[in-house]
């Protein structure tokens, strides 16, 4: 009953989702012939000076291989920030945002603990999150043929669970906030501004931080040959796991 009810809450959320990243996916895909056609002879050869011609050039070798194409365009750029607006929309919500509308009498009269409450509900949106993560990067491997190439499914699955594991703070972050805030808006808007404040610090000091949270998340270690950065992905687990728990005891103090 609790799962399906949190399933009927989050459902929209996850199946638009879904449906975008898919699609997204296969248009990153599809789109590559057109890339290397008509955009990558554009790009000039002649060294620029700045940070931009360092950044155009290293776009340009990117898109020369399939695979750092896929890399740049999917995993670092598209996915990553599809994918965070929705870990953030499903993690908001919850009895606090209920009881401002009248609703969560119904919800606390069930036979369950305000802990377990809380858990389904996180359990479920992270499970959403999970899929999120997964179904569209398989995609790649699937439609490459149709554009002559081919992409690992192993390189999907790594990318997919970095994606899973280091962005699920953002999930935690707005989850927490939501028994913090009654509101629909200060949640995610808070969430949204703490990515882009993270965003552009991870811009400015990529070379100083090449792990950022942004890093993390694209698996630019693995991508570029590093291998898979197991302390970071653990630390992010372990501060997605202190929020949740966080918000629990948030719940667990709330007079209903």
């Amino acid at each position: 009953m609790l799962w399906y009810k949190s399933w009927l809450e989050t459902r929209w959320r996850f199946l638009i989702g879904l449906a975008l990243l898919v699609c997204s996916a296969a248009a990153v895909v599809l789109a590559y012939p057109r890339v290397m056609r008509e955009l990558v002879p554009l790009v000039p050869k002649a060294d620029a000076g700045g940070v931009v011609g360092r950044q155009l050039r290293e776009a340009a070798e990117l898109v020369r291989t399939y695979r750092g194409y896929v890399w740049s365009q999917w995993f670092y750029q598209n996915m990553a920030q599809q994918w965070l607006i929705f870990a953030v929309l499903l993690g908001t919500g919850g009895l606090l945002r209920q009881a401002s509308r009248g609703g969560a009498l119904y919800t606390l009269s069930m036979p369950a603990s305000r802990h377990r409450l809380l858990g389904v509900r996180a359990a479920t949106g992270l499970s959403e999150l999970l899929v999120l993560a997964f179904v569209p990067s398989l995609v790649l491997p699937l439609l490459s043929p149709l554009v002559g190439q081919t992409y690992g499914i192993g390189d999907a699955l790594v990318h997919s669970a970095c994606l899973f594991i280091a962005g699920s703070m953002f999930f935690s972050l707005a989850f927490l906030l939501s028994t913090m805030f009654s509101d629909v808006w200060r949640p995610p808007l808070i969430a949204f501004c703490a990515a882009a404040v993270m965003s552009l610090f991870a811009e400015a000091f990529h070379d100083v931080l090449p792990s950022s949270m942004f890093h993390l998340m694209s698996a630019e270690r693995y991508f570029r040959g590093g291998g898979v950065p197991w302390t970071g992905l653990l630390a992010s687990a372990a501060v997605s796991a202190m929020m949740l728990y966080g918000a629990v005891l948030n719940i667990a103090r709330q007079d209903f």
